[in-house]
């Protein structure tokens, strides 16, 4: 089959490689229709990610049709459409049990390894490096999914790949940042980064019943998607101080929840952004979090900070005093995803989402190479691309 593998920083190449085989009796093959290039894929693209090797295929949103089943898979069957979860999850260990599929205990091979980086192990994730697992990822013709029997969603007839494709990951994260944020009625909540993810979570936070929502970003194809499809006031990062913009707008309070849903690669204006480049580049941190600590000094007392932006490692400058002195809550972590799929699929059935609205650029999977720079490289517009194989 054909598969984007990564090849190294910057390179990734359509290759032929061996198609996926039933490994367990729990697997599914799932022949993939759409897949997704995701904002957290630039970071391997980028060389951020540690444990990458040559040939890994890559990609973690993606949906198709079943083609083969283990026999202990008795809930899907053969011509099925399912949508995958991002996170890899077995369904009865304590945290799945919880409802937090994206630490399951059970899916990470090489649980080892992320042991040593955080204490503890995440759960496996498709295309995401060795560190979670290994495991082949959705950006190919065809994917072997473990714990078939727990982790894809069936879609019902009628519904387009585009409106369900989002399920795998984005939309539920931004829903799941924004749920965070305990947001009640009058609820002023600011959201850093118009990405994908950022206009999931301020859609989601109209959702929840936000009075105000405003988004901060510096490309203008990003902060008109969110003036006219995501209805959130902007602010453009490099035009003001964004610290005293949401003083200034919030009657010098603070917004009562802030969402930082840019990363580990964020780009801050003078010299905070040189500061962090440098650091970065001198590998004396790992991550750049200036919309993080941008987030925390802006947040009202008492309030929440959530997090749904991807950090790999070790952050500089951080004021944590900030966050002790003022009471604020910090609330993160990879998404749950399975909790958030079933209520989120019949959310856009009854038509109080549309998550094609982020969709900007089709492309087929020969052209992931060019769909990746133009995506990094923020060219022709481009804010999510989706793939056919």
């Amino acid at each position: 089959m054909k598969a984007n593998c990564w090849m190294g920083k910057k390179d990734v190449r359509i290759m032929n490689v061996p198609d996926p085989t039933i490994l367990n009796p729990r697997d599914a093959i799932v022949k993939i229709t759409s897949t997704a290039i995701c904002g957290s894929d630039l970071h391997l693209y980028n060389g951020f990610v540690p444990t990458m090797e040559k040939g890994d295929i890559i990609g973690h949103e993606f949906m198709g049709e079943v083609v083969e089943l283990g026999s202990e898979v008795k809930n899907l069957k053969i011509g099925d459409r399912v949508v995958v979860p991002f996170p890899i999850a077995c369904g009865q260990c304590f945290f799945c049990q919880e409802q937090l599929t994206s630490v399951c205990e059970n899916s990470n091979p090489n649980a080892w390894m992320a042991e040593k980086m955080w204490g503890h192990s995440p759960s496996g994730i498709f295309g995401y490096s060795h560190l979670t697992g290994g495991y082949a990822g959705g950006q190919a013709e065809y994917a072997r999914v473990p714990f078939a029997d727990v982790g894809p969603i069936k879609i019902p007839d009628g519904m387009t790949d585009e409106q369900v494709l989002f399920l795998s990951d984005i939309l539920p994260t931004g829903y799941m940042a924004a749920e965070a944020c305990d947001i009640k009625p009058g609820s002023v909540v600011a959201v850093w980064g118009c990405g994908p993810v950022g206009q999931f979570a301020i859609q989601s936070a109209w959702l929840l019943g936000a009075e105000r929502v405003i988004a901060i970003d510096r490309f203008p194809e990003r902060l008109r998607m969110a003036r006219e499809i995501s209805k959130a006031e902007t602010i453009d990062y490099e035009e003001v101080n964004v610290i005293d913009a949401l003083k200034q707008m919030t009657g010098g309070r603070g917004p009562d929840a802030c969402i930082d849903a840019v990363g580990m690669e964020a780009h801050g204006a003078g010299a905070v952004g040189v500061y962090d480049r440098v650091k970065q580049a001198m590998m004396q941190e790992t991550d750049r979090p200036v919309a993080l600590r941008e987030a925390l000094l802006s947040c009202r007392n008492g309030g929440v900070v959530s997090i749904p932006g991807v950090y790999g490692g070790f952050l500089d400058k951080i004021p944590f005093g900030s966050i002790m002195n003022r009471s604020l809550t910090i609330k993160t972590g990879q998404t749950h995803v399975h909790r958030y799929m079933k209520p989120l699929l019949e959310r856009i059935q009854r038509g109080e989402i549309d998550p094609t609205c982020v969709i900007t650029h089709t492309f087929s999977l020969d052209d992931a190479p060019y769909a990746y720079d133009i995506f990094c490289n923020k060219q022709n517009d481009c804010i999510k691309v989706v793939l056919k194989p």
